[in-house]
């Protein structure tokens, strides 16, 4: 019986694809393991519980049928397993490769709970959509009869691009605006190709464009047309710009040469992958080939500096976090990449100055100790007095975080109301800014966030703006 293939965790030790070596990976920015053979999918899927309350589902920000799925992958009904994925999510495949499952659905399945490992949830859905694209079952986006209504996009990141599919499936014309010249925001530019090769990227924007959506590369709000503009060009407006503006630390030595801020050396490396002319890398500004390179901050995106530092070829790599090692917000698999990869973590520590001529050249660091809990329940960071040392450094790449840009100045929109830290404010119920029809999605609401979530507000916005276009088409006839 089908139903006897699963519930085999017992007998069948979890395995994730093999890595390859870390001198190996650390030497392209190619993934670092492969996708599941067929045999080992089945096998893998087959150790779900298929328990009745799936907490894997529960803690998966889209709430994709995660048991279901794995279910037909054991029983060999793949089509159906990529099918049922795609429901739920515009992006299974970068999903299953960028999503901290540790965090969430794998850190929350029920056999993890009994100690027999959790089921590889997200490499078996990377295994599932990696083959529908393989065997051609990926359909284009099937658009409905038109609307003639017309929507604006401003932002091509995983919010942007999930609530564009969404509303293009319902009909409407849909022009999406992007500062960049390539269309997936972090995606593209952001995350490294060791974690998230870009023609995976890149197919789905084609897909998207194959469906008559109007991508705008290279295109301001503010300094291309205003966001009033805008609205007086389209039925209603979607901003999911995401958060980009650099979270700053405050030392002397701050303003020193080689030490730079995390999404510039990111993008300049991304952008050296796509074979662009990038000259503050060719020049060495942005390149860490034979430096002595610090990172500081403890998240995903300081994972990605230190990893790629190693791949750039630089003489040491070291990460400063002035927490510890349980208490670091990045994903720990992450960490235990990088360290296979040859990065030093520095826990406990932050920098006090950075001691330049005119280019860094050492950082000093101050010890940290963690002292009582927070607001939020986590103990807070405070000095240790009695530690102090210094680290030579050629680059400093600062890590700490991102912020919301200032929108309403930047679009030329001062009624665009915005929370005390920035961020824009919505209507929780319809995800509607201060302006009639402009509707906010992504991290420019919620804060800098995973992608996950981004693409769970692209489409959770999309259903809101389709009942207020619907409405407004309604009440336009009526005038009429």
């Amino acid at each position: 019986m089908a139903s006897e293939r699963m519930l085999q965790f017992v007998g069948r030790e979890q395995h994730y694809p093999d890595k390859r070596s870390a001198d190996e990976r650390a030497r392209d920015f190619n993934e670092i393991a492969a996708r599941y053979a067929q045999p080992e999918a089945d096998d893998q899927a087959s150790r779900c519980s298929q328990c009745g309350v799936p907490y894997c589902s529960v803690h998966c920000p889209l709430h994709n049928h995660i048991p279901d799925w794995l279910r037909l992958t054991a029983e060999g009904r793949l089509r159906e397993a990529y099918e049922l994925s795609n429901a739920t999510s515009t992006m299974p495949e970068i999903c299953g490769r960028i999503c901290p499952q540790d965090r969430l659905c794998e850190g929350n399945c029920v056999i993890e709970f009994s100690g027999h490992g959790a089921v590889t949830i997200g490499s078996v859905e990377k295994y599932i959509t990696d083959t529908a694209w393989a065997e051609g079952w990926v359909e284009p986006v099937h658009v409905g009869p038109a609307t003639g209504q017309s929507v604006a996009i401003v932002g091509a990141g995983p919010a942007g691009l999930t609530a564009a599919e969404y509303l293009r499936a319902e009909g409407h014309e849909v022009h999406v605006y992007d500062r960049h010249d390539r269309a997936g925001g972090l995606l593209t530019y952001g995350i490294p190709g060791f974690k998230l090769e870009k023609d995976v990227v890149m197919r789905r924007v084609d897909r998207l464009a194959e469906s008559g959506i109007h991508f705008h590369q290279g295109f301001e709000v503010g300094r291309d047309a205003t966001l009033d503009e805008l609205r007086r060009r389209h039925d209603a407006v979607l901003i999911a710009t995401g958060v980009y503006k650099a979270r700053e630390i405050h030392v002397p030595g701050n303003g020193a040469e080689g030490v730079i801020a995390a999404l510039d050396y990111l993008v300049a490396s991304n952008r050296k992958g796509f074979g662009d002319a990038v000259p503050a890398f060719d020049d060495g500004s942005l390149n860490a080939e034979g430096k002595h390179v610090v990172v500081i901050g403890g998240g995903d995106t300081a994972m990605d500096c230190v990893r790629t530092a190693i791949r750039q070829g630089a003489k040491s790599v070291k990460c400063l976090y002035r927490r510890d090692r349980e208490n670091m917000p990045g994903s720990q698999r992450e960490v235990a990449n990088a360290e296979e990869e040859g990065v030093e973590f520095v826990w406990l520590s932050a920098p006090a100055s950075f001691a330049a001529d005119k280019h860094v050249k050492e950082v000093a660091v101050a010890g940290m100790r963690l002292g009582a809990p927070d607001a939020s329940g986590r103990r807070s960071p405070e000095p240790d007095p009695g530690r102090t040392f210094d680290l030579p450094a050629d680059m400093v790449i600062k890590a700490l975080g991102f912020d919301p840009e200032e929108l309403p100045q930047l679009f030329g929109s001062p009624d665009l109301s915005v929370t005390r830290w920035g961020t824009l404010r919505v209507d929780h119920q319809t995800m509607m800014t201060s302006l009639s029809g402009v509707f906010a999605a992504g991290d420019i609401v919620r804060g800098a966030s995973l992608v996950v979530w981004g693409i769970r507000d692209g489409r959770d916005v999309s259903e809101q703006m389709s009942k207020w276009l619907k409405a407004k088409a309604k009440s336009e006839k009526k005038a009429a």
